[in-house]
């Protein structure tokens, strides 16, 4: 049973075909829950400034926010799949379950990657219900998506005017998060120059990011470049999703050579993936990678309870696999920030 708890994260999509349920009214037949006060600590998954499961990291590696150069701004993934009673487009900000399954989840396997380079920032919000990413109600799911990034904006705002102090930015989101974080990324940073010399690094992964939606940022072509954008969508190699033959350019990068060229990267690249739990080192050499037209293919990951993994889709790992390349290239691009 312990080594299960280990990698459920990784099977939750497993989960989600059974567990799964949804609104069943439009948005409008639902009260709004109640908005967040950042200035609350109990808003904030992760702060630097108290224990938090941002603080973790796999065996041999060390936390470094206290004194770490750079503040890192991260957003957690869809973590609201069930509903209790009638449903909901939104969570509740001080859900317990919601919270526990956020920190356990994203925040210990997702957001530690970052404690090597910054100080990790990520605030709770009223995120949208993983129904909203499939549902025909499309007029319910922008509404539900838009009244989780207003508490997305508001709590970067309030980090800027609170926390920053004109230290480098790095930002990153996952699934959901990613999305929020391209919309941060457009209403804060393209165009705005005084903030843009900020940036080191945007990683918004697992979500489909076009290549016309910024002006003046830019994707990730080599791995020291900065004030630009890293994205990916992990599938098993040779897997061809339907979607791309309909979908428009996408900001793909190779998380293991950190370019867009479509070469295959052997495995003996990757420095790295965190699978089986934060108590174990992280394991070198699991899967290469490649990209191909908008997604990126990598190699089966091998873990402990893989064989009950079925699908082509490694959302879930779309960071884990590549745990220490991010890692190792979140501090490459810092130190060439300085420069």
């Amino acid at each position: 049973m312990k080594s299960c708890q280990k990698f459920w994260w990784l099977l939750l999509p497993l989960l989600m075909a059974c567990a799964a349920t949804r609104p069943k009214h439009a948005f409008e037949n639902y009260t709004r829950p109640g908005k967040p006060d950042y200035a609350q600590l109990s808003n904030w998954a992760a702060w630097p400034h108290s224990r938090d499961l941002a603080d973790s990291t796999p065996a041999g590696l060390k936390d470094m926010q206290a004194v770490s150069q750079a503040d890192v701004f991260f957003l957690h993934p869809t973590t609201l799949v069930r509903h209790r009673g009638n449903g909901r487009w939104n969570a509740e900000i001080d859900d317990a379950y919601i919270n526990r399954k956020t920190d356990e989840s994203s925040i210990l396997y997702q957001a530690t990657l970052f404690n090597g380079v910054g100080r990790v920032y990520a605030p709770r919000y009223r995120q949208a219900h993983l129904e909203t990413f499939f549902t025909d109600d499309t007029a319910s799911a922008r509404k539900a998506l838009d009244l989780a990034y207003e508490d997305v904006a508001a709590a970067f705002e309030y980090f800027l005017e609170n926390e920053n102090r004109n230290r480098p930015i790095i930002l990153a989101g996952h699934s959901q998060g990613a999305y929020h974080l391209m919309r941060l990324l457009s209403d804060y940073f393209d165009g705005n120059l005084p903030l843009l010399k900020r940036l080191v690094v945007a990683y918004a992964v697992g979500y489909p990011i076009p290549a016309q939606r910024l002006s003046t940022l830019q994707p990730c072509r080599t791995p020291e470049q900065t004030a630009c954008v890293c994205s990916w969508r992990t599938y098993r190699k040779g897997h061809k999703p339907d979607f791309l033959d309909e979908e428009e350019e996408m900001i793909i990068t190779n998380p293991l050579s950190w370019t867009t060229g479509p070469e295959y990267v052997g495995k003996d690249q990757n420095l790295g993936s965190v699978l089986d739990g934060l108590d174990q080192k992280p394991v070198p050499g699991m899967s290469g990678a490649q990209i191909h037209r908008g997604i990126l293919w990598t190699d089966k990951p091998r873990f402990k309870g893989s064989f009950w993994y079925p699908f082509a889709n490694y959302h879930r790992g779309d960071f884990n696999i590549f745990y220490m390349n991010v890692r190792t290239n979140a501090a490459q691009r810092l130190a060439a920030f300085w420069k």
